[in-house]
């Protein structure tokens, strides 16, 4: 008897989805799960979070700021509603959409401060894959919230909006914007 397949949220496969960006390939995880919710399992292991599903990261980063601190059932109904838009919106698997974002938002490149004997230099480095890929959810996460704040637009559609445009790499993007001063500001400091 054949398994039936594992969707997220009962509708969105993870089969076609594939992460073309070789730097960010181990840290993607696209383990297929029902509901993105695993409990914190992998918070005592190194490197334990890259083999969190990567929307169920997304969903942890969404849940930052203050009064909506741990409320992750309310983050999780923002993203299913939010990829029901992607999906409506551009017809595709919302998953891949969320992954083509995060590739097209993880910076390369930072600055780092060095001092030599009481004068601080900046210094251009190359960011860790990990790290790229945190970063990145957290400026998806931050562009759908400062987007959101003020306006009559719901969360879920501006979510919808910012990674839509970060999947394009379109400047408007939030994520795209603040990868592009990193990468400016490590450019600068050579």
């Amino acid at each position: 008897m054949k398994m039936p397949e594992i969707k997220l949220f009962g509708k969105w496969s993870f089969d076609e989805v594939e992460v073309k960006d070789p730097g960010l390939k181990r840290y993607i995880s696209l383990k297929p799960v029902f509901y993105p919710h695993s409990g914190g399992r992998h918070e005592h292991r190194r490197f334990g979070k890259s083999e969190v599903n990567i929307v169920e990261r997304f969903v942890n980063q969404l849940m930052r700021p203050g009064r909506n601190g741990g409320k992750k059932a309310k983050a999780i109904k923002i993203v299913q509603n939010a990829f029901e838009i992607i999906h409506l919106r551009t017809g595709r698997n919302p998953i891949e959409v969320l992954v083509r974002a995060i590739e097209n938002a993880a910076p390369c490149e930072d600055t780092t401060r060095i001092s030599y004997g009481g004068i601080v230099y900046h210094v251009a480095v190359d960011i860790a894959p990990q790290r790229r890929v945190d970063l990145a959810l957290r400026f998806l996460a931050e562009g759908a919230r400062k987007a959101s704040f003020g306006n009559p637009k719901t969360i879920d559609e501006c979510l919808a909006d910012e990674i839509i445009l970060a999947a394009n790499g379109d400047s408007r993007s939030y994520a795209i914007q603040k990868k592009d001063e990193m990468e400016r500001i490590a450019l600068a400091s050579r």
